[in-house]
């Protein structure tokens, strides 16, 4: 499956140069064409990784966690799933 980052390149790679067009062609100068490598930047995912994101779940009781600092369950002592 493709990720968000890729997708995201996929886009700036195929939009920046689209854009710089057509700033060149509006403002008739070149100059637009330095910004070419920076705009995937501007389409970034702010987000934090899919790592972080899982959440952990306790089968016994239900609680549930997204920080890699429970690897059991504090109400029952349960590992984390």
């Amino acid at each position: 499956m493709v990720g968000s980052r890729t997708v995201t390149a996929a886009v700036g790679v195929a939009v920046s140069p689209l854009v710089s067009v057509a700033l060149w062609w509006y403002f008739e100068t070149f100059v637009f064409f330095l910004f070419l490598p920076f705009v995937p930047f501007l389409l970034r995912d702010d987000g934090a990784d899919d790592d972080a994101e899982r959440v952990r779940e306790c089968p016994q009781c239900g609680f549930q966690t997204t920080t890699d600092e429970y690897a059991f369950c504090p109400r029952d002592g349960q590992r984390l799933d």
